[in-house]
Parts: structure tokens; sequence; C-alpha cells
């Protein structure tokens, strides 16, 4: 049931109060049992458990709100009653300065690193490049800094992997199966980042547009043979052209050919092709060797001539006797000899001829 708390201090019940047609908070009235307690204005929540014991639960809280805000700033009254104390402007001001320097502190001050270019923008607006060190700058929202790694050299592989082939037409009409890297750093952070929507995706395709470009100049035995190194430096200077026209801030560092195969459809063919070229070029290896080998035998022959040739232009005559003997030794020295003189003189016997008869005798009659 419902209970008013008089002036005095005592409670009593509403439904026994002398003005019992009223509320039981009072009606606000002019007399002194229908006033409001707590004063004029509107009625308000009387303080105070509840009969029966019970405590009301918004009371309670409103309590434990006004415990934890005198323990946080200071005893303002008796822990019974009364109202919170205000919070000190004075300390509010200092926190707000001690927030505020703290974000200027961590937000103005950034660390470039080495190998790291610092890219300066105020509202959004490029402003500097920064070398490696400690810097300051206005605080976050009104500077922020971009950092890009300008001596990391990045590699883009195209062709490499997986089924796909990446088929390049040359210019004799051929087709190959090509693979390759390509090389490149960041050479002007500032056009890197503002110059090209996607850098990255924009090398590859230079690089792919390139190296078409170079091989379909090339044979196919330039592609897959020892000319591989200059094409491959041919499409580094291209792309570097390409790219410097598109102010893209790339350096291109190098452009490696890893793989120039036939198609994986007709590779047996081409290996049968690739051998015949090799035994043919086999072949006129040895027949040029064995026309040198010729040729020195050639020119060894007309040096001796010449040789003889200009000792017999000094003294003919000796020089046509000894040319004479000399013949006939090596003629005579090959074959059986008889030996007839002139005159009384017995003949010449064969020995070496007898000598030859003699030897052979025994293996005829062995058989």
């Amino acid at each position: 049931m419902p209970w008013q708390n008089n002036n005095d201090g005592s409670d009593t019940e509403a439904g026994h109060s002398s003005n019992q047609g009223n509320s039981p908070w009072g009606d606000g009235g002019g007399d002194g049992r229908g006033r409001n307690p707590w004063g004029d204005g509107p009625p308000k929540r009387p303080q105070g458990p509840r009969p029966g014991g019970r405590s009301d639960p918004f009371d309670d809280l409103l309590r434990r709100g006004q415990d934890q805000l005198r323990r946080t700033f200071g005893s303002g009254g008796p822990r019974g009653g009364g109202s919170p104390p205000a919070v000190s402007s004075q300390l509010i001001t200092w926190g707000l300065i001690g927030v505020a320097a703290l974000w200027v502190v961590m937000t103005s001050f950034y660390r470039v690193d080495a190998q790291e270019r610092g890219v300066v923008l105020r509202f959004g607006r490029f402003v500097e490049v920064t070398d490696p060190g400690l810097h300051f700058k206005l605080p976050w929202p009104i500077d922020a800094v971009t950092l890009r790694k300008v001596e990391q050299i990045n590699s883009v592989d195209i062709g490499a992997g997986g089924a796909a082939e990446n088929l390049v037409l040359t210019g004799d009409q051929n087709i190959i199966n090509l693979a390759y890297a390509v090389r490149w750093k960041i050479r002007n952070p500032e056009l890197y980042l503002f110059e090209l929507a996607e850098p990255e995706q924009t090398v590859q395709e230079v690089a792919e547009s390139a190296m078409r470009a170079e091989i379909g100049r090339a044979s196919l035995s330039d592609a897959i043979g020892p000319q591989r190194a200059q094409i491959a430096e041919r499409v580094r200077e291209r792309m570097q052209e390409l790219l410097d026209s598109y102010r893209s801030g790339v350096e291109v560092r190098g452009v490696d050919i890893k793989q120039a195969d036939p198609p994986a459809a007709v590779d047996a063919a081409f290996k049968d092709v690739s051998a015949a070229q090799q035994d043919a070029q086999k072949y006129l290896n040895e027949s040029r060797a064995y026309a040198q080998q010729k040729l020195a035998v050639a020119q060894g022959s007309a040096a001796a001539f010449d040789a003889v040739y200009a000792q017999y232009r000094l003294a003919p005559e000796v020089t046509r006797k000894r040319m004479y003997f000399e013949t006939m030794e090596s003629v005579l020295s090959k074959v059986d000899k008889t030996i007839v003189e002139p005159g009384a003189v017995q003949t010449y016997l064969p020995l070496p001829e007898l000598q030859r008869r003699a030897r052979a005798a025994p293996a005829e009659d062995a058989q």
C-alpha cells in the first residue's frame, strides 16, 4: 500500500490520512497536509526503503553511482545524501591538453628505414620525399606519410608455371613457348604513387608487349639459341623507354629468359629436326677439318718446291744431278735389282731374291 512521508518525519498510511482524496505524494495544494514534502514543483519519488523492508532497485543503482563519483573525484558531502560534486573544469582542461599533446607526439614523428623513402601528403596533396632517418610532420590528419622501399628488387614472372603455355610468334612464322622474369625497382616514389593506378600490372603488361615485339623480329634459331641474351637486353631497353614515357617512376634492372622451347604438341618433331641439324653441323665440321688438313699438306709441298727452285737457280747442273740421284734412290730401293757390268764380269747373283724364295718354300710345304 502507498505510504506518505509527513513533515515531522513519521510515515502514515495514505488511506488513513486526513486528506484521503489526494495523491499519496500530495497534490501540491495550499494546505499543509496536501503539500509535496520535498518542496514546490512536480511530485518526486520518496527516498528510503519500501514497506516491508524492500529497497527500490532504482534507488540502489543511483546510490552506487553517487558513491563511485565521490571515490573518483573526492568527497563532496556526507555519504548518506546530497548530489555528486561537480567535476573541476581545470582538471578537464588539463586532461584535454594532455590528450592533445600525446596525439601530436604520436602522429608528428616518423622514421624512414635505410631502404625506404617517405612520401609526405598534406590533406592528400604531395609535399615532399624524405630520406632515411627520423623526421617531423604536422599531426594526423593534416599530414600523412606513405613509405615505399626504393632499394628492394621486385620480380615479375611471365609464362613460368601453370598449365597454360605462353606462346609467342617469331619473325620466321614459328611459335615458341616462352618464360621469362623481369626485375625492377622504384626509382621515383612520387611518380610511382600518383602516375600509375596499378604499377605492378603496368610493368607486367609493358614486359609482355616489349618481349613479343622483339621475338617478332628474331628467327626461331636466334630465339632459342645464342641470341637470347641480346634479345633480353633489347627488351629491357624497350621497357625502360615505355615506362619513362608513362612517367611511372620505375627502373627496369634486367630481363632473364628462362625458357624458350617449341610447343608441347610439336616437341617430338622439333627434337628430330634439331638432331638432324646437329648431324649436318657435325658433318660440315668434319669436312672443314679435312679440307684444312689437305690445304696444310699442299702448302707444305709448295713451300718445299719453292725452296728447291731457289737452290736450282743458284746451281742448275748440280741441282739436276742431285734431284736425279734422289729420285733413283727412292724408286730402286723398293724393287729387286740386277746389275750387269760390261765386259767379262761375272753376272750379279741376286741374293735378296734367293732369300725370299727360301723363306717362302717352307710355308708352301706346310700347306
